[in-house]
């Protein structure tokens, strides 16, 4: 059996060879685990298979940095719901949120909204920012926190962030929204799971196997392509059939659904 770095040499052309000599052993061994790290994050992150019978509720989710979109022709490519960011932290406020809604709502695409929750931030103060961005529209999705650990201050106590992310749900839920709640699988174990286990999961996730939860939307890839959406995009599905995604956007009506700001 062939070492792979036998392989990998004589996989190359003669002056490519001289240059990494000229180069020289150290330099060498960093190329090649380099080369070893970018194969394995790619496998990583490459989406599974997402089997379209089982799943055949298929969305987006976007914020200002997907650009400008042609929601009719997402719509028109099957696509049924969208997610839009309209918010993070205490006083962010996403440029292109109130056009995106438009859109969407125009395209005929089943909408919510979701905010980045930050860790080191006020829970009721995050809340009414999210709101203040969100007005009146109607979102038949309802509401949406993100929850990671990814550009977010990870020296926090636990504690600390579970308390802040609690107070955001509660002051949500008073004002008539169910909260949707978006991570991954270590985001949920160590900060959801615990403070907000009857919350409706959405998960990020590149396994055959999500989680090993009651989940309702998955996020299966980051680098989609849809049309009417230049670059990538992610893509989610719902975790059930056509009549289950009926009664899921009937339980995600709140008092206010009928006030739509434009």
């Amino acid at each position: 059996m062939k070492l792979p770095f036998v392989n990998f040499w004589r996989s190359l052309s003669v002056s490519r060879r001289d240059i990494i000599v000229s180069l020289g052993f150290p330099v060498v061994i960093i190329m090649l685990i380099a080369a070893a790290v970018l194969a394995f994050w790619s496998f990583k992150t490459s989406p599974p298979y997402v089997d379209p019978e089982k799943y055949p509720i298929r969305g987006i989710d976007v914020s200002a940095h997907n650009g400008m979109m042609n929601l009719d022709a997402v719509k028109d490519a099957g696509y049924e719901f969208i997610f839009i960011k309209a918010s993070e932290g205490e006083t962010f406020k996403d440029s292109n949120f109130r056009l995106n809604y438009e859109k969407a709502v125009a395209a005929g695409l089943k909408t919510g909204a979701y905010h980045f929750f930050r860790f080191d931030r006020d829970g009721v103060a995050q809340a009414q920012n999210f709101l203040n961005v969100v007005g009146g529209r109607r979102l038949d999705l309802g509401l949406a926190v993100d929850v990671e650990k990814f550009s977010n201050d990870t020296t926090l106590n636990h504690d600390v962030v579970k308390d802040r992310l609690v107070s955001m749900i509660e002051y949500l839920n008073l004002k008539g929204y169910r909260v949707i709640l978006y991570s991954n699988a270590e985001g949920y174990y160590d900060i959801i799971q615990s403070v907000a286990p009857g919350e409706c999961l959405w998960i990020c996730s590149f396994s055959s196997i999500p989680i090993n939860e009651n989940w309702t939307f998955w996020q299966y890839n980051h680098h989609g392509k849809v049309p009417g959406i230049q670059g990538d995009v992610d893509l989610n599905t719902f975790f059930g059939n056509k009549k289950e995604w009926e009664e899921f956007l009937q339980q995600q009506q709140y008092s206010g659904s009928q006030s739509v700001i434009k």
